[in-house]
């Protein structure tokens, strides 16, 4: 535990050099090359880089970078950065009007902020890629035991192994029953039994975090694991075994004197959140429209080549807000046919795709007409995918909490789509993955949580995901 502390340490400190070192060579090219600057004295331009400095270092000490934690997310990083940026501008303009910095530095500080911003985000890409291969080839990881037989323990292991770049290595388990672990993931050891766990005190299998999934009876147990963890500086955590679980997500409300609980907890519902949501789909949309405008006749041009007998636009209603029902916007991609109620899902090999219809499918360009759909307020840029009204009414009996999905709008692009669950649902188990996403979204949003997704539709997009079809 001790050199996964250090090398994490070593990691920050590393990322922390690097911000100075660009931001120095940021500063020197912009005393090298800006007009203004090339004017002032010497000593003049020495003060400008020492209050520089002093401000980057002060906004370093709040916002410094956190590529080394395993948990943090694109959104995270992003968000810091942004932080850390915006706290050096502000400190460094009354940095200079505090000492009487004579020079006009306004624009030039928000011009330098800018450039920094940009280039700080690039090579925190490149710091992250670089932290992640290093745990991929297994340096600086986290070994992990668990203890308990409970199936829950699965789910935790899948998701400690999912991205190795997160750096857990589990060694094993400690249980009284075997865990049935799926042939599709890699088989973990039994390290010993529980008695044998509290009891021995020497000769453990420890690791440095501990997940323990067992009931709430044994609590005389958990407790004993507990102070066993402390003893030895082991991270513990505790997981409630499935039996326990009640699988909702619950708020805590106040009914008068009256605690309450009410499931779906939406952060939509809150006026701020939802004007923050609608102003940023507003910007977006128009963005996206103008910059799809110039290109509107050379994709109308290629559909009614290849299916002369459709309209350029195909529209198809759907459950919006409170399923309420729209009609949703795309750009024709399949010849006309009976079965446009949306009843038969597109497959891979769909005869009903003309050729251009398939290249607007693999890279979403028959989805830009959505914009508009945000444009009106229908949709919103990110929020669960609206199926199909037949496929709706098909699957709200088959799925649990399938029609919990409409507490939002919903979007062009969706946590579910960028996390596995894109395209065509063959089984079931698909779609209910599918709606746990979506439902996790909703009682999760933040507006950085939009921009993460947004990010990760771009990169799939670029690297093309084969569930597009």
């Amino acid at each position: 535990m001790k050199s996964n502390s250090q090398a994490n340490t070593l990691i920050k400190w590393v990322v922390i050099i690097c911000d100075f070192i660009l931001t120095n060579a940021i500063l020197y090219f912009f005393t090298r090359f800006n007009p203004s600057i090339k004017l002032w004295e010497e000593d003049v331009v020495n003060i400008f880089f020492l209050g520089c400095n002093l401000a980057f270092l002060m906004s370093e000490s709040r916002f410094y970078t956190v590529i080394h934690n395993r948990l943090a997310t694109a959104g995270d990083i992003l968000r810091r950065v942004l932080g850390l940026v915006s706290l050096f501008m502000l400190f460094s303009f009354l940095l200079f009007k505090i000492i009487g910095f004579e020079k006009p530095i306004g624009n030039l500080i928000l011009l330098i902020g800018v450039v920094l911003f940009v280039v700080l985000i690039i090579f925190r890409l490149i710091e992250r890629s670089i932290v992640n291969k290093y745990r991929k080839s297994g340096g600086n990881c986290r070994t992990v035991v668990l203890v308990g037989s409970d199936p829950e323990l699965i789910t935790v292991y899948d998701r400690l192994l999912r991205y190795p770049s997160k750096g857990f290595n589990v060694l094993g388990y400690y249980g009284d029953n075997e865990i049935e672990i799926p042939e599709s993931m890699p088989g973990v050891p039994k390290l010993g039994t529980l008695k044998e766990l509290i009891d021995n005190n020497d000769g453990l299998t420890l690791g440095d975090d501990m997940y323990v999934c067992l009931s709430r009876r044994d609590s005389d147990v958990v407790r004993k694991i507990s102070k066993l963890c402390d003893d030895h500086v082991i991270r513990f955590y505790y997981v409630p075994v499935s039996v326990e679980s009640m699988g909702l997500s619950l708020k805590r409300e106040l009914l008068e004197d009256v605690e309450v609980f009410a499931t779906y907890e939406n952060p939509l519902t809150n006026p701020a959140n939802m004007a923050v949501k609608r102003v940023f789909d507003i910007i977006m949309s128009l963005i996206a429209l103008l910059i799809i405008l110039p290109f509107l006749p050379f994709i109308a041009l290629g559909i009614k080549i290849q299916s002369p007998k459709g309209s350029v636009f195909f529209k198809q209603p759907r459950h919006g807000l409170d399923g309420k029902k729209f009609y949703c916007y795309k750009f024709r991609s399949m010849h006309p046919n009976k079965d446009e109620s949306g009843s038969k899902q597109a497959t891979k090999d769909d005869p009903r795709k003309f050729p251009f219809g398939n290249f607007m499918r693999k890279t979403s360009v028959d989805e830009l007409p959505q914009f508009w759909n945000v444009l009106k307020g229908d949709m919103s840029i990110v929020g669960p995918r609206p199926h199909p009204v037949v496929l709706n009414e098909k699957y709200k009996e088959l799925v649990d909490k399938y029609m919990a999905r409409h507490f939002v709008k919903p979007g062009v692009t969706g946590w579910a789509q960028v996390t596995g669950f894109r395209g065509e649902t063959e089984e079931l188990w698909q779609m209910e993955g599918r709606v746990k996403r979506d439902i996790w979204y909703i009682e999760n949003w933040s507006f950085w949580l939009d921009i993460r997704i947004l990010w990760m539709t771009i990169k799939q997009i670029i690297m093309h995901d084969e569930q597009a079809y």
